[in-house]
């Protein structure tokens, strides 16, 4: 092609023009074309997802036509959350283009890419019913314990909303769910599912008010936000390597963020043998419960506790001011007086000591701890326990595990910013439960092989 080169000023142009053309045939490989140090590369370097078809050998059949591999269906949809595409329709379009991403599945150029509704119903089906997104959760978890990676010493704990995929305008009164089932098939499964929970009693429900698009969202708010339908995703973090350790997908109510605690303290002590150290937290969980369960194990805790705000702003003396004695079950007061125990309050979770209004009605004392005709003062039943929380407050081992906390802030910002889940995608708390499990699973395997990648540093022998 002849292409005419202008001469300016004396100066000869060398512009170079690319003609399209497509070759009838090329040699081309993969593997050349993903570079050492990319992510998936080093993943499927150190990172085996075997164990996935040796637990699901048991639900497929000997008989007719073969199945699509389930450890390729897996490897897509980590990809997904991997580079923050939770779509499965999307991802199966991008993968037809990316030569990486078809590179870590096996798949060639000349091979099909599985249709997005083989996830959903993998998901309905063999992955459900197994939990194979929880156990490949375990294992990463495990591999990270087990490298090192992984100390288990001092952990931090949180929870985060996260937004169902459910409009608010789609809650009705709970007594209109029998008549909405005939016409919603999600609401005829969740009255199917309330039915099998609980076949004999009337189940207690908390909402007055549910969604048919998602029954177990919960219409909530944290942080001051409006109020939406949604989950909390809880994460344990391991302080020292920022590894997650635990998730747990609850209903979005504060009163379920440390029962989610405990049962990620507990399958993370299981899983290492041991309890942990320290636990860190906001002051979400200072109750007298999870403080007491904390001490009962023998764990630091490294957060505030919820004091009644009758409490933090009273300009009486408090309990600290009483002397305990034991041998009769009272208290004294700063005067001298004693004050004897009537009895346990259930609802405020607290015994109560009175004086006497004879005694205490003279005493040059009183106007500093009762505005009362006698003394009253409420124990909490957890009381030792949080007494020991407010004391740890001052130290500076309190200081630095709140800072090692905001670790968990970075991550629910990592799983919303980069990961894709401001909103979740799929419906109904199993599978919410899935994605949650499924996004700390991309997370911890970044921070596994950035771990397994450094390289070692020799070792040079003393000499004498």
């Amino acid at each position: 092609m002849l292409c005419l080169i202008p001469i300016i000023g004396g100066l000869l142009i060398m512009m170079g023009q690319h003609d399209r053309s497509e070759a009838l045939f090329y040699y081309f490989r993969l593997e050349d074309q993903v570079p050492e140090n990319h992510l998936l590369r080093l993943i499927e370097k150190h990172i085996s997802f075997e164990f996935v078809r040796e637990r699901l050998r048991n639900s497929y059949s000997e008989t007719g036509r073969p199945s699509i591999d389930p450890e390729l269906l897996l490897r897509i949809v980590l990809i997904g959350y991997l580079y923050g595409i939770t779509s499965e329709r999307k991802l199966v379009e991008e993968l037809r283009m990316h030569l990486a991403w078809r590179w870590f599945t096996g798949l060639g150029f000349d091979q099909e890419i599985p249709h997005h509704s083989t996830f959903s119903k993998n998901r309905h089906g063999r992955f459900q019913e197994s939990q194979r997104f929880e156990q490949l959760f375990e294992q990463i978890v495990k591999q990270c314990v087990e490298v090192g990676l992984v100390q288990g010493k001092h952990l931090s704990v949180d929870g985060s909303f996260v937004e169902a995929n459910a409009a608010k305008e789609s809650r009705i009164p709970r007594e209109q769910l029998a008549e909405a089932a005939q016409v919603h098939h999600t609401v005829r499964q969740y009255l199917v599912d309330l039915e099998q929970q609980n076949p004999v009693e009337e189940p207690v429900h908390q909402q007055d008010q549910v969604s048919t698009t998602d029954p177990d969202s919960t219409y909530a708010t944290k942080g001051g936000t409006p109020a939406r339908l949604g989950y909390y995703d809880n994460y344990l973090v391991d302080n020292h390597s920022c590894v997650i350790v635990g998730v747990q997908a609850t209903a979005a109510r504060m009163s379920q963020e440390t029962v989610a605690a405990q049962g990620m303290l507990a399958r993370f002590a299981q899983w290492q043998g041991r309890e942990p150290e320290s636990v860190a937290a906001d002051t979400t969980y200072g109750n007298g419960e999870f403080l007491q369960w904390l001490a009962d194990r023998s764990i630091t805790p490294y957060m505030r506790t919820r004091d009644s705000i009758h409490r933090k702003n009273s300009p009486f003396y408090g309990p600290e001011r009483f002397t305990y004695q034991p041998e009769s079950n009272s208290y004294r007061c700063p005067a001298g007086e004693q004050l004897n125990y009537v009895g346990l309050n259930v609802r405020n979770r607290a015994h109560a000591y009175i004086g006497s209004g004879k005694r205490c009605g003279a005493c040059s004392q009183k106007a500093q701890w009762t505005s009362g005709r006698y003394k009253y003062l409420a124990i909490h039943m957890d009381e030792t326990a949080r007494q020991r929380a407010r004391e740890l407050v001052n130290t500076p081992e309190f200081a630095k595990a709140q800072r090692e906390r905001k670790k968990v802030e970075a991550l629910f910002a990592e799983l919303k910013n980069q990961i894709g889940l401001r909103r979740l995608r799929l419906r109904r708390l199993r599978f919410v439960r899935e994605q949650f499990f499924l996004a700390a699973v991309a997370q911890n395997i970044k921070r596994l092989v950035r771990f397994l990648s450094q390289p070692l540093t020799p070792t040079v022998e003393a000499t004498f």
